[in-house]
C-alpha cells in the first residue's frame, strides 16, 4: 500500500512523526512524505527534531499571502505530486489550509483520503476561523476518519459522513511519549536543554505562554499582553513567552512586553525543549490545540484563551479551563490558580483523555484493514484514567521514575 502523508506545519510535523515512524515500520506499507513549507522554519526545525526527510518539499508561502492565495499556490504545487506519486491512499492531518488542499486534490484525482484527527467540532464555522470550516470540509469526502476521542466519533456519527471511523486516540500524545521517554532516558540532553532556560527563577511559579491563533491576531494580542503586564507585577510569578515569527504577533508582543522584569520572550522552541519547559511549568496559558492535549498529561493546569474549544474532554476534567481573550479574564484565571491551592491542585492531576501512546498503531491496522483495538476513554472514564494516569505515566510529569513501556 503507497501512502503519501501531506502536512506542512509544525503542529501537523509533530503529530504525523510518530505515524510516520509507524509506517516506515510495516513492511506492507510504503511511505511518502510531502511537506508544503506553511510553517517553513518552524517545520524544517521539527523534522530535524524527528529525523524526517521529506521526499517532496514545497515551498508555498509568500509574504503578505491571502488565505485564498495560498490555497491556490497549494492546489497547484500538490496536484503534480500526486499525479506523480499515484498514491493508494493520502494521508492528512488536523485543520490546516495544507490538510484541506490535501484532501480536495486527493479527492479529485479519486485518492482516498485519511484524515488523522477527525470530528474535532465546535459547532461555530468562526471559531477557530477557518479551522472549523476545513475541518468540516475534510471530513465530508475522507475515506477513513481518525477519531482522536469517543466524543469526536459522536461528533462524525452525527453527521451521517461516509467514511469508515476508528477511534485510535490523538497522535500528539504519542509523540508526548515519545519524547518523555527520551528526555528521561538522556540526561546529557536534558542538562542541555535546560541550560538554554538558564534565566528561569526556580524560586517562582512559571508561567508558559503561546500565543497564536488567527481569531486572536490584533486585539486578542494586544490584550494578552495588557494581562501579562499585570501579572509581571507579582513576586511570586515569572512569564516565559515561546513568542511566534508571524509579525501580526511578535511586532506586538515585543513592543509591549519587551525589557519588562519577570518576562522572557524567546523563540520558538524545537519540540523537546518545549516539552521540557512544559514540566518545568506552574501554569499554561496558551490558544493552542496541541497544547491543550499535551500539559493535561504532564500535569499541568491550561488556561485557554478562547470561549470555545473543539476539545472539551479535558475541560470536563477540570484540566483545563476557558478564560476568552479579555485581559482582565485572563488576569483572574492565572491569579486564581496562583492563589487558590486547591484550585491548582485539582486542575493539575495528570490525565490524558486524549489518547494512551498507541493512536499510531491503531491507524496503521486500520489502513491495513486489520481490527483496530479502539481507544475508549472519554469524558466517562476521565476521572479513574486521572488516578491511572499517576502510577501508568508518571514520567510524563516527572523524568526521573521508570518508564513504562510502549509499542511506538
Amino acid at each position: 500500500m503507497k501512502v503519501l502523508s501531506i502536512f506542512g506545519t509544525r503542529p501537523e510535523a509533530i503529530k504525523m512523526a510518530p505515524l510516520l515512524n509507524a509506517m516506515e515500520a510495516e513492511q506492507a506499507i510504503d511511505s511518502r512524505i510531502c511537506v508544503t513549507g506553511q510553517h517553513q522554519s518552524m517545520l524544517q526545525q521539527m523534522l530535524s527534531v524527528f529525523d524526517i526527510q521529506a521526499d517532496y518539499s514545497l515551498d508555498v508561502m509568500t509574504p503578505g499571502q491571502t488565505l485564498n492565495g495560498l490555497t491556490a499556490a497549494l492546489y497547484a504545487a500538490l496536484d503534480p505530486v500526486l499525479e506523480q506519486t499515484t498514491p493508494d491512499c493520502v494521508l492528512v492531518h488536523g485543520d490546516t489550509t495544507t490538510a484541506l488542499v490535501g484532501a480536495m486534490a486527493s479527492f479529485h484525482r479519486r485518492i482516498p483520503v485519511g484524515h488523522v484527527e477527525a470530528g474535532l467540532r465546535t459547532a461555530d464555522v468562526a471559531t477557530p476561523w477557518p479551522e472549523e470550516m476545513n475541518r468540516r470540509c475534510i471530513d465530508q469526502g475522507a475515506e477513513w476518519l481518525f477519531a482522536p476521542t469517543p466524543r469526536a466519533r459522536d461528533n462524525l456519527l452525527a453527521e451521517r459522513l461516509q467514511g469508515s471511523i476508528y477511534v485510535t486516540g490523538n497522535t500528539g500524545i504519542d509523540a508526548l511519549h515519545m519524547t518523555a521517554r527520551r528526555l528521561h532516558a538522556d540526561t546529557a540532553l536534558r542538562q542541555s536543554i535546560d541550560r538554554q532556560f538558564a534565566m528561569i527563577d526556580s524560586s517562582r511559579k512559571l508561567l508558559l505562554v503561546t500565543g497564536h491563533r488567527r481569531e486572536n491576531l490584533g486585539d486578542g494580542i494586544i490584550e494578552l499582553c495588557q494581562a501579562l503586564r499585570t501579572l509581571s507585577q507579582r513576586d511570586d510569578l515569572q512569564i516565559v513567552y515561546a513568542v511566534h515569527l508571524n509579525p501580526a504577533v511578535a511586532v506586538p508582543v515585543r513592543a509591549a512586553l519587551g525589557g519588562l522584569p519577570n518576562v522572557h520572550l524567546i523563540e520558538p522552541l524545537d519540540y523537546l525543549a518545549f516539552i521540557r519547559l512544559m514540566q518545568r511549568a506552574h501554569i499554561v496559558l496558551t490558544d493552542s490545540g496541541g497544547v491543550q492535549e499535551e500539559a493535561p498529561a504532564l500535569g499541568k493546569p491550561v488556561l485557554v484563551m478562547r470561549d470555545v474549544t473543539e476539545r472539551p474532554e479535558a475541560v470536563a476534567a477540570g484540566a483545563v479551563r476557558l478564560v476568552g481573550a479579555a485581559a482582565d479574564s485572563i488576569v483572574h484565571g492565572v491569579s486564581e490558580l496562583l492563589d487558590v491551592e486547591a484550585l491548582w491542585r485539582r486542575s493539575a492531576r495528570a490525565l490524558s483523555p486524549y489518547g494512551d501512546g498507541h493512536a499510531c498503531p491503531r491507524i496503521v491496522d486500520a489502513l491495513l484493514a486489520r481490527p483496530v483495538d479502539e481507544f475508549t476513554a472519554g469524558d466517562d472514564l476521565v476521572k479513574p484514567l486521572a488516578g491511572r494516569a499517576q502510577r501508568r505515566a508518571p514520567h510524563l510529569a516527572a523524568p526521573s521514575v521508570t518508564l513504562p513501556a510502549h509499542r511506538v
